[in-house]
This record gives structure tokens, C-alpha cells and sequence, in this order.
């Protein structure tokens, strides 16, 4: 399976170095490495910008660079047949830059990367554009973390009793999720007043007793996915209305979610559904969300950024959105769509959550302490 998502990657790096007449391209970020070599190397250094593997892709060559602290594990554990190897010392920082150039038999000024410095050409824009598609493999992945990361939430706020610390919610949710073999980029759990007073409220060791929100950002194999839920002791008629509100929302928005249309439509659609809802110009509060994949956001910008370059990139088939729009006080909608030929497919929620309503794509409710969930649930 790795092996595959490696090779329809690099097919498509290769048509960006021919395209562009390049001795080769050099991927030094998390993202992009994982993406193109199948996530091959999983991450030492979770929070690192810079990989611990570079990866060199010329013409007829992928070679792995990397430092001899790596290599043998490398080699012995991950290192495909088809795949060179090169190690430099760790303490040498022009090292890595130097072996991949060599790698590629090119100098640096003749190399293309994902936004290193060292190199002549900087394609981390086109890279993205690239690897949004996400391949039928990638696709059967990303259902499965999205499986995964819903099951982590879900569970873990039906295991949820009034009193419980925050930051017990925010372990379980983690356990569960690194059990799967994958971890958790973003994990927020907040509760009661703190939800309706901070966007992010991080956990920090108080006890929940009347709502609780957690918000997920899951990865695996370099993939991400992204889901908010809540569940509540008792009722919660502010919070539920600013709920279903923001659904609209979210609905409008995803509503220009469709394979030719474009990143700067979707988001005049996202401006439009604020304003339908009564909130002009309310997405300036909070980060809006965007495509998810290799990135937890691939990209973010604001309906008022139409000089963006991914304005009139146009949005494609196999593509993973996660959009988040929210309202002050707590009221955030969030989940991971793939866009298909035959709409929107929802892949981070369980059969074993309550639902808001009858209406399409589905959204979450608020799960009621005790069963008593939703009125309007289905």
C-alpha cells in the first residue's frame, strides 16, 4: 500500500520537474516527505518542521538523505528496494543539503524544494497543489484514521461523567487514538464556562461538569483528519441554537464544495452563509479551516484574501476538507469531508452518535449525559 501511494506520488513530483525543465526536487518537510515516500519514516520528532529524512526525486532517482544517527534503522526497516541511501553527520547543517544535490548530480541553484532555503526553486505551493488529489489509496487511509479519530472522540465523551478533570476526557481521547497507531497534532478539551469564553480552550486539570467540548485533529502514515464534538449534562439552549446556526453555516459553505469549482468560491460561499445567518464578516474571529491531508490545514485564508494564490486553484476530485466555522461562545461545527464525483463523503463520525437532524451532509448533535440525547436527533 506504501509503495503504491509512493509511486503515484513521485509520477506526479516527476511531471512538476519536467514541466518545469529541473534537475530534481528536494522534500525536507514532514508533509511532503511523508506524502512522497509513502510514509515510509514515521516522524522522531512529532513538532519538527524539518524532517529527519529528505528526500531527493530526479528524473530516474529517489534517494533517502538523511544522518547516520538514522541510517541503519533506516535501512534495515523501511528502506524500500528501488530507494537509495545517503547519511551525513548530524552536527554538519549543510550536510544534508550538500548529499542531496549530489544525489541529483545538480547543483543546488538547478534543484527545486518544498520552501528549504538552500535550494534555487521553491515549489512548496505547486507541491501542495499536487498531492491535494488524494489518491484511491490515500482515499481508503484517510477513512480508516477518519474511522479511528470519530471512534477516539466519540468514546471517550460517552465515557464521560460530570466531574471528570479535562484532562482525563483529553487521555482517553488520546489513548484510544495511539492505539491505532496514530497521534493527535491538535487535541483541545474544554468544559462549562471556558467554552463559551475561549476559542481553544486547552485542557489544564478542571473538573467538567456541565459541557465539554473536544476538538481532534488525528494523524496517521502523514494523513490528517479533523473533528469538534460536544456532550452536555444538561440542557444547553444558548449553546444548542449557536449550534445549529453554525450547521447552517457549514452546510452553506460546503455547498460550493464541488470538483471544478474554486478554493476562492468556496469561501465567498463561507462569507455568503455567515451572512445569511445574521453574522456578517463573523469568520474573522476564528481560523475558518480548509483542505486537510499531509497538512493539518493544507492551506487557510479568509474570504477577504482574493489575492491568495489559491484563490482560483480549483477544487478537485479526491480531495479532503475540513472546514470550522464557529461563533463566539462556543459553538463550533467541524468535521473531514472527501470531495467525489457524487458529492460530499463524511468520514469522521461513528453509527453510535446522535445526530442534529434529518438533513444532508449529516452533522453532529450534542450528546446528552444519561442517553437523553438530542430532541431533534435521528
Amino acid at each position: 500500500m506504501h509503495n503504491e501511494r509512493r509511486r503515484l506520488a513521485v509520477e506526479r513530483i516527476r511531471d512538476l520537474v519536467r514541466e518545469r525543465e529541473l534537475a530534481g526536487v528536494v522534500l525536507t518537510k514532514p508533509g511532503t516527505v511523508a506524502w512522497a515516500s509513502g510514509a515510509m519514516n514515521p516522524l522522531i520528532d512529532r513538532t519538527a518542521a524539518q524532517d529527519t529524512v529528505w528526500l531527493a526525486v530526479g528524473m530516474d532517482s529517489v534517494t533517502v538523505v538523511t544522518t547516520d544517527v538514522e541510517r541503519d534503522r533506516i535501512q534495515a526497516e523501511l528502506l524500500p528496494a528501488d530507494v537509495g541511501l545517503v547519511s551525513v553527520p548530524w552536527w554538519d547543517p549543510s550536510a544534508l543539503l550538500v548529499a542531496a544535490s549530489q544525489a541529483l548530480g545538480a547543483p543546488s541553484t538547478r534543484i527545486a524544494a518544498d520552501g528549504h532555503p538552500g535550494f534555487g526553486f521553491d515549489l512548496e505551493h505547486e507541491l501542495a497543489v499536487t498531492r491535494l488529489p488524494l489518491s484511491g489509496v490515500e482515499q481508503a487511509e484517510l477513512r480508516s484514521l477518519g474511522a479511528d479519530a470519530a471512534a477516539s472522540v466519540e468514546n471517550a465523551l460517552w465515557q464521560w461523567r460530570p466531574g471528570d478533570l479535562d484532562t482525563s476526557v483529553a487521555a482517553r481521547i488520546a489513548f484510544q487514538l495511539e492505539s491505532t497507531g496514530a497521534d493527535a497534532p491538535v487535541l483541545l478539551v474544554g468544559a462549562d464556562e471556558r467554552v463559551s469564553r475561549f476559542r481553544h480552550p486547552v485542557a489544564r486539570g478542571e473538573r467538567a461538569t456541565r459541557v465539554v467540548m473536544a476538538v481532534l485533529v488525528a494523524r496517521r502514515h502523514g494523513l490528517h483528519v479533523a473533528l469538534t464534538r460536544y456532550v452536555a449534562s444538561e440542557p444547553t439552549p444558548a449553546l444548542d441554537a449557536d449550534l445549529e446556526t453554525v450547521r447552517q453555516i457549514h452546510r452553506g459553505a460546503l455547498d460550493s464544495a464541488k470538483p471544478g469549482a474554486t478554493y476562492g468560491g468556496l469561501y465567498t460561499g463561507l462569507d455568503r452563509a455567515y451572512s445569511a445567518a445574521g453574522h456578517d464578516n463573523a469568520w474573522a474571529g476564528h481560523y475558518q479551516g480548509g483542505p486537510i491531508g499531509y497538512g493539518q490545514r493544507e492551506f487557510e485564508i479568509a474570504p477577504c484574501q482574493t489575492d491568495s494564490p489559491w484563490w482560483s486553484v480549483p477544487i478537485v476530485e479526491g480531495t479532503a476538507l475540513a472546514l470550522n466555522p464557529s461563533l463566539p461562545g462556543g459553538a463550533k461545527d467541524e468535521d473531514t469531508f472527501l470531495v467525489t464525483g457524487d458529492g460530499l463523503e463524511l468520514i469522521t463520525m461513528t453509527q453510535n452518535w446522535p445526530l442534529a437532524d434529518a438533513a444532508f451532509p449529516p452533522r453532529p448533535g450534542v450528546l446528552r449525559y444519561g442517553g437523553r440525547n438530542d430532541s431533534s436527533a435521528v
